[in-house]
């Protein structure tokens, strides 16, 4: 019995701040946790072309799962993105609770 595939995100980096966002369905947001889910790989790819990019470079999809309602990454690539830099902890890394 093949594995299911886990759930997707839409994600990006901002054009001028350069931080993490995610596709909330409506706009483009810094909280991973209001991204919204994708079941479906195709709903995932029709999304990830109809996208505005006006402020997305490059976009791409991200495993994901869901916690409470809310999206979180899956791979630690991801998390570790959603945390900004990583040369010192600050503003969100302090703040996380999940690393």
């Amino acid at each position: 019995m093949s594995k299911p595939k886990p759930l997707q995100i839409l994600t990006a980096n901002h054009l001028t701040r350069g931080d993490v966002i995610y596709w909330s369905g409506h706009k483009w947001s810094n909280d991973p946790a209001s991204a919204l889910l994708f079941c479906s790989e195709e709903r995932a790819k029709e999304a990830l072309n109809q996208v505005p990019h006006a402020i997305a470079v490059g976009p791409y999809l991200a495993p994901a799962e869901a916690i409470d309602g809310k999206a979180r990454p899956l791979h630690f690539r991801e998390i570790f993105r959603s945390l900004g830099p990583s040369n010192y902890r600050h503003g969100k890394q302090q703040e996380a609770r999940h690393v």
